[in-house]
């Protein structure tokens, strides 16, 4: 049987990601039809007296268990209340509010045959911002995730909590005041629920979104840095880049090039004799090419898993019910691993050019001060530098590599997935906090250099950078301005603003 095609009218990509999710939930709360004829399917299949994995039957190891039709809503009942067993910190709200969208997107593809009742009431908790709060520790990532996505469907059954505010509120509350009462889940409803690789999603296409905008500030930064040190811009020729075609290298090489142009600073210092500058100068084409390149292919990965179906069994139009693995979450596992090294190269080479403009390199005051001894200048920020690229180091040791059997060994192969999420988005906050501070670091560099102009590029982001931090020559409290910079690192308005400035390729 030639299999079908699965039509997705309102497909997600991280790249548009928040207003593809809208588009979507509006297109399914208009018409969820290809969810009412999956229904209609689990329906029929009720009635011809074969046992259907848990529709009529219990779950992993007790598969082989046939429930009587009349405890078959008990049966979707004791599973969301069973798996509810996370630990740990909560899923940030943004997360969570991601994972209940991606899971409404998933079943009205129509291959889950969840009931309309249920489908509406999840429709209804995205259109209140009703958001689950979910522990960030339980899955294993392979049957999905089980116990966040339990905890995400609680309160249909007036259980667990909601976010509020920044805290969390009974679901039972909550429900009240919105005059909703708690559902009664139909047959396969608590598994199309829980099964799903909706949490590794969720962070995936958070973090990927992030780091669209992450990866220009990092050549920003680089330029800024190659300016303050009075670096060369011969190792970003195209003609280097094209003999070597990696996209990302090219693609970053050209950034460098755009930002510098125009720069007094390097035609002052055009015949000084400089042979080569340091690598974490050198080759940042190659390095911050290589960390986009890696990217782009986990946000290729994250985009075909959030317009895809990963439940189990699954319903298909022609009548069939099939029990597969696409609930496994190895194809996520191994992209979010990847991605958390791509991302923690760029803070290991910002920390070193954070390092390089401590150094009093070419006129450069050492630790970026004119009186040291009494002031400490920026040496504290590179401890700090370093000690989160340190962390990274361990957090990037890959989960997906490891394996534990489960269900009495009935999964016996798991993809550890959920944690490659969680310790991407501290490797992503540690990366934002690195940049930050060569960020602070570059500004101040850059000063020094004055009269002579940056590159047009660089002279916009130092400018946008001396509109909120200023120039010390004293030592004061630096934290609460690496937070400003942090800010920045974080803004697209930061990106945007820079790119207004650029000569258009």
């Amino acid at each position: 049987m030639q299999a079908p095609a699965i039509d997705v009218d309102h497909p997600v990509r991280i790249a548009t990601l928040y207003d593809d999710l809208t588009r979507s939930l509006e297109a399914l709360r208009r018409d969820p039809g290809r969810v009412r004829r999956s229904r209609a399917v689990v329906e029929s299949a009720l009635e011809d007296g074969s046992a259907y994995y848990g529709i009529n039957t219990g779950f992993g190891v007790l598969a082989r268990e046939r429930i009587p039709d009349d405890r078959l809503e008990t049966l979707q009942r004791n599973l969301l209340l069973s798996h509810a067993v996370g630990v740990g910190d909560l899923v940030p709200k943004a997360i969570s509010r991601l994972m209940l969208h991606l899971k409404i997107h998933a079943l009205g593809l129509g291959y889950s045959g969840v009931s309309t009742e249920t489908f509406e009431r999840l429709l209804l908790f995205a259109e209140r911002d009703l958001i689950p709060a979910v522990p960030d520790r339980g899955s294993v990532g392979a049957s999905g995730d089980l116990a966040p996505l339990a905890h995400m469907a609680l309160p249909l059954l007036g259980f667990g909590v909601f976010w509020d505010g920044d805290g969390t509120r009974p679901a039972s509350a909550v429900l009240a005041d919105h005059g909703l009462a708690p559902l009664t889940l139909r047959a396969k409803d608590g598994l199309s629920l829980i099964n799903g690789t909706q949490l590794m999603s969720a962070y995936g296409a958070f973090i990927l979104e992030r780091a669209l905008h992450l990866t220009f500030a990092a050549d920003v930064l680089a330029a800024m840095s190659l300016e303050a040190l009075q670096g060369s811009l011969k190792p970003f020729d195209a003609r280097i880049q094209a003999i070597r075609p990696h996209p990302g290298q090219a693609r970053v090489a050209r950034n460098v090039r755009a930002l510098l142009r125009d720069s007094e600073i390097l035609e002052a210092h055009r015949d000084c004799g400089k042979v080569q500058d340091p690598y974490c100068l050198r080759c940042v084409p190659q390095v911050h090419g290589a960390s986009r390149d890696a990217l782009a292919h986990a946000r290729a990965v994250v985009d075909t898993e959030i317009n895809a179906v990963t439940d189990n069994p699954l319903v298909f139009p022609d009548g069939d019910i099939l029990s597969g693995g696409n609930f496994h979450g190895q194809p996520l596992a191994l992209v979010l691993d990847y991605a958390a090294i791509a991302l923690a190269e760029l803070a290991s080479i910002s920390e070193r050019r954070i390092y390089l403009l401590l150094d009093g390199h070419d006129g450069l005051p050492k630790l970026l001060m004119k009186e040291t001894g009494i002031n400490s200048g920026f040496m504290i920020p590179q401890y700090t530098a370093a000690a989160l690229v340190s962390e990274n180091k361990v957090l990037c040791h890959p989960a997906s590599v490891d394996s534990i059997p489960t269900s009495l060994g009935q999964e016996d192969h798991v993809s550890m997935g959920s944690i490659s999420a969680v310790k991407l988005l501290k490797v992503l906050h540690n990366v934002e906090h690195v940049l930050a501070i060569e960020l602070f670091t570059a500004a101040q560099a850059l000063d020094y250099r004055h009269p002579l102009r940056p590159g047009r590029g660089v002279e916009v982001a130092h400018a946008y950078v001396r509109s909120i931090v200023p120039h010390y020559e004293e030592d004061i409290l630096f934290k609460d301005d690496i937070e400003q910079c942090l800010r920045i690192i974080r803004s697209q308005a930061f990106e945007d603003h820079i790119a207004r400035a650029l000569p258009r390729p």
